[in-house]
């Protein structure tokens, strides 16, 4: 068992071990057992989907490292709840024996291919992000889009309907994409959801708002922070957050909410929030800023630019500028979306700098999207970071996700530069539909990156349409 998946304290530990306590959706009714682990506790075919229950891992010999990389994923109790523990010998013997000599319980389960194969994956991206090997795109694809297409029916149907199988797929480019409208009416997903994201709305109107369910919420915190260190912490800085959103708590099912949590809890760092139930807590805010500008520690604010946009004017209203400490930050998303006036790119670095003491090149925007597990950044502050010239400014992406440029109608793809719909291939959505097509307009940058021009206007393209008609009844 590889010590930078488990660490070191728990892989030594391990040997031990001969019980443990996981959660529902790490067990699922099967014809054959994951050998040397039993389950007790299933006391009937089938498991009751979206139960709090906790079943008890028997492990016979030595266990399996792939059920401990789920278990590290996030579908064992945390860490602070967790039964991992001893038996004292004569009990772990008697265990032992009695399960031994009955051979498998009557109703013997294992962890499921799905999520294995994510867990697998988690652990490769956090490997990659730890300078381990690269990850070969080409394969994890070929392996996902078979997972898919057998789990996922909405998708497998699609694919059927295009005579596109994991048998017969000569090129990536051939396994078929979804439109992101298609999330608004199915269920796109490989099992029962540990997380439903859903998307605000504020581009087609509360009542079309998409969702995303997430099976493995392991895999998507292994690939978003991967990427948001890579690219808003490539200098290892650890600054305290100061986050212009909303908690947890108040938008469970937030997606963006959800990732900065994550980012304030690997920071080791209490996590601010500033919005409440009544929207930005301004005063607050302005008083947090100044007692972190006194300490003159580094700072990282984020949240959407439109709120950011509020922050500025209270600034000026009220006369206020900060200068927060070295190595201080942003990272802004949702560009124009809720804006109440127009602010360019250059206009928000100027106004970073004027009200927060932030220079352009600190100032990282990300771009992501609910019906995604994985985020690209500005390219800026990496850059610098590594000796590279700042321009052009592009969104960067991890290795796991990959972007081509459609024509709007035919989906073919267009010349290097040229602007079309975005079609993103993120292998972090494993547990979902990895291709989406989407309706943002935006062209490539140099060999590594893109650029996104605006959204499409009126109705939806012809290419997004026909491929949301074959999602439709047969």
């Amino acid at each position: 068992m590889r010590e930078h998946v488990l660490g070191s304290e728990l892989a030594e530990s391990l040997g031990g071990r001969d019980r443990l306590v996981v959660t529902t959706q790490v067990v699922v009714h099967q014809r054959q057992p994951l050998p040397g682990v039993g389950v007790l506790g299933v006391e009937r075919d089938g498991l009751p989907v979206g139960s709090h229950r906790r079943f008890e891992l028997v492990v016979r010999d030595q266990i399996d490292r792939a059920v401990v990389e789920i278990l590290l994923g996030g579908h064992a109790a945390s860490r602070s709840e967790s039964r991992w523990r001893r038996q004292a010998p004569g009990v772990a013997k008697s265990r032992k024996e009695s399960v031994d000599r009955a051979g498998p319980p009557a109703y013997v389960s294992r962890v499921t291919d799905a999520l294995l194969l994510e867990a697998e994956l988690a652990a490769a991206i956090t490997a990659v992000a730890e300078g381990g090997p690269p990850l070969d795109f080409d394969a994890w694809a070929r392996r996902i889009f078979a997972h898919q297409f057998e789990r996922n029916a909405p998708y497998r149907t699609v694919c059927e309907r295009r005579g596109v199988t994991p048998a017969v797929v000569a090129r990536l480019e051939d396994v078929p994409a979804v439109p992101t409208a298609a999330f608004r009416h199915l269920e796109l997903t490989c099992g029962p959801p540990e997380a439903v994201f859903r998307t605000s709305g504020t581009t087609s109107g509360p009542a079309a708002r998409g969702s995303h369910l997430v099976p493995n919420l392991a895999l998507y915190r292994a690939s978003a922070l991967a990427a948001f260190s890579r690219f808003v912490l490539p200098d290892g800085a650890r600054p305290s957050c100061v986050l212009l959103l909303p908690s947890v708590a108040h938008r469970p099912e937030s997606s963006l909410v959800r990732m900065c949590a994550w980012v304030g809890e690997m920071l080791g760092r209490d996590a601010e929030w500033f919005v409440g139930d009544r929207g930005l807590e301004i005063e607050r805010l302005l008083e947090g800023l100044g007692e972190r500008e006194r300490s003159g520690e580094a700072v990282l604010v984020a949240g959407p630019t439109a709120i950011f946009a509020d922050l500025f004017e209270a600034c000026r209203t009220r006369g206020r500028a900060f200068r927060l400490g070295p190595g201080s930050r942003v990272m802004d998303t949702g560009g124009a979306k809720g804006l109440r006036r127009p602010l360019s790119r250059a206009g928000f670095f100027r106004e970073c700098w004027a009200h927060l003491g932030v220079a352009g090149y600190s100032c990282v925007n990300e771009f992501g999207m609910t019906e995604l597990c994985s985020q690209r950044y500005d390219s800026a502050l990496a850059d610098r970071f590594h000796g590279r010239n700042l321009a052009p400014r592009r969104l960067l992406a991890p290795p796991w996700l990959r972007t081509r440029v459609l024509d709007p109608d035919t989906l073919a793809a267009v010349l290097p530069g040229a602007t079309g719909l975005l079609c993103h291939h993120d292998l972090a959505n494993a547990g979902s539909v990895s291709v989406v097509l989407t309706e943002d307009l935006g062209r490539t940058v140099g060999d590594d990156g893109i650029e996104i021009v605006g959204r499409v206007a009126g109705a939806m393209p012809r290419g997004c349409g026909l491929l949301l008609a074959e999602l439709g009844p047969a």
